[in-house]
């Protein structure tokens, strides 16, 4: 039996999550699947074709990236300047008023799809060099907020909420394995290395980790990208020169 593409795995984990509830103090969510499927379904459609060596994994989307793109990590000026997409994003079924969906208009920076982004482009020169050899993902497609707004991280749900989510996403990651047989799959932050060690304990892949890029996190602002080039090559991921 072949397997999904990454756009069918992709709307079946939408499917699967729009199924789901969740009870205070998770006050409003946002599924980029859902209101941002242009953004995400460019994204797959140009990077996601073939196999990859390394699929480096996400916790979920930030409200400044993936939230108004529809793309992993998904800063606003890197996914329309680096990665050449800009497409329509509509709005959430319930907005939050402290987190608006601006689509490709947002002003806001997301600071570790810059990081990320701008690594890959420093090191790879072009997006076809990059996704020739890497895929990102989220593990979690996701943005879970509080009443106030703030920004609530899968892990924080209760076990009752967590457990029917993770499987879902379990199924989800492991059909993108399956779609791009890497070799590697390396966990941006701990919380997507565990979620990939208990995933895919039964796949030919090795589980590692990297920094993740977070502003919020002291040792990523201390160059982050060469503690995250040190940990690749930790794994056994070498990197090209730089272009």
């Amino acid at each position: 039996m072949r397997s999904m593409t990454l756009i069918e795995s992709a709307l079946a984990l939408r499917a699967e999550v729009e199924r789901l509830a969740f009870q205070p103090p998770v006050a409003t969510i946002y599924n980029p699947l859902d209101y941002a499927w242009e953004g995400h379904r460019a994204y797959l459609s140009r990077f996601g074709q073939g196999s990859r060596a390394v699929l480096l994994l996400g916790m979920n989307p930030g409200p400044f990236g993936m939230a108004q793109t529809g793309v992993p990590f998904g800063d606003v000026q890197m996914v329309r300047d680096w990665l050449g997409i800009k497409e329509p994003i509509a709005a959430p079924a319930s907005i939050h008023p402290k987190r608006p969906v601006l689509g490709f208009d947002c002003t806001r920076r997301e600071v570790s799809g810059q990081r990320l982004w701008g690594w890959a482009r420093a090191r790879f020169d072009t997006p076809e060099r990059f996704f020739a050899q890497y895929f990102v993902a989220n593990y979690c497609p996701l943005v879970f907020m509080t009443e106030t707004g703030r920004n609530l991280t899968p892990d924080a749900l209760p076990a009752a909420e967590r457990e029917p989510l993770f499987a879902a996403c379990d199924r989800a990651l492991r059909s993108t394995v399956a779609q791009l047989q890497p070799e590697f799959v390396v966990g941006i932050g701990r919380f997507a290395e565990q979620r990939a060690i208990a995933a895919l304990s039964h796949e030919p892949v090795r589980i590692g980790r990297i920094l993740h890029p977070s502003p919020a996190s002291p040792a990523a602002n201390r160059d982050w990208v060469g503690q995250a080039e040190q940990g690749l090559r930790r794994l056994g991921i070498a990197l090209p020169e730089p272009s």
